[in-house]
């Protein structure tokens, strides 16, 4: 049986992991693209909280934003400018496409950040809130909060917004949101922005909780495809609910099995999943995307 301060360790690491996993969902369940190089977003989203911290002081729950703001006109600019040519092609062209973009951008992080590991550590990086045995790490606290309130915003932009119900509908079918008027082109963009820009909130919030490194990107792309297969694709919620099972089963495989078995577990169970449920817990079976809020 797990105990109450594991399930707590669980879900404060998997609303972090829902996060990395939400935009990667996004862009598969919209554009129909398995984004290779979702990882070096999150890890480029890392390294503008560290470089702000480092260099300026700025806190790192205030560099979000910024962060945000970089990486969706990183995103905009690259499905613009590169993925737009390949959007309906074939679906290993656009694997190999992501991929070398994947190894571009970590190549380039390591020519400019080198190797080196780095930490972002604040001020308050080891306070705690304390329940009789319980320990919550105020820091933890902090990136599960944020990590569900901007889930909480991207259902709300999806679901009350006219350019979310477009996006909605280009998931749905882009033939018939080509017919009314909506532009693809333009949709796909913003869309492959929006899920760059959650990319770069999860990597600020990764830096407060992990070490970072330019070679971190690839670990955290092969972990939002399994959370986003696991929850359902193009799912919000799923996305959510597969990320917080993702922490508790790490936890519970770590206590049970020890660390280097953890992902072995997470992994098995989501075998067992996909044979029983394939299309995940909240997707549901269609062919094509969707953009499920």
């Amino acid at each position: 049986m797990l105990t109450v301060q594991q399930i707590i360790n669980g879900l404060l690491l998997g609303g972090v992991l829902a996060l990395v996993a939400l935009g990667f969902s996004l862009v598969w369940g919209i554009l129909n693209i398995i984004n290779i190089a979702h990882g070096s977003f999150v890890m480029i989203g890392a390294f503008v909280t560290y470089w702000l911290f480092d260099l300026f002081g700025v806190d790192p729950f205030l560099s979000i934003p910024i962060s945000m703001m970089v990486l969706f006109v990183l995103g905009y600019a690259i499905q613009r400018g590169i993925i737009n040519w390949v959007v309906r092609a074939p679906a290993l062209i656009t694997l190999l496409l992501t991929f070398g973009l994947d190894l571009l951008l970590s190549s380039l992080a390591l020519l400019w950040w080198k190797a080196d590991v780095r930490s972002v550590n604040p001020s308050y990086g080891g306070s705690r809130i304390q329940f009789g045995t319980l320990v919550v790490p105020y820091v933890q606290l902090s990136t599960l909060i944020l990590a569900l309130a901007i889930t909480a915003l991207l259902w709300l932009f999806l679901a009350r917004t006219r350019l979310g119900q477009a996006i909605r509908a280009t998931a749905y079918d882009h033939t018939g949101a080509k017919v009314v008027g909506i532009s693809l082109g333009s949709i796909y963009a913003v869309t492959f922005g929006i899920g760059a820009a959650i990319a770069g909130a999860a990597g600020s919030l990764v830096a407060v909780v992990r070490p970072i490194s330019p070679t971190m990107g690839a670990s955290y792309t092969v972990l939002a495809f399994a959370i986003c297969i696991l929850g359902g694709l193009g799912n919000v919620a799923g996305a959510l609910i597969g990320g917080l099972i993702f922490g508790l089963v790490d936890v519970f495989g770590a206590a049970w099995f020890g660390a280097g078995y953890a992902d072995a577990v997470v992994f098995a169970i989501l075998l067992v999943i996909l044979l029983l449920r394939p299309q995940g817990i909240l997707g549901r079976e269609y062919s094509g995307g969707t953009a499920e809020g």
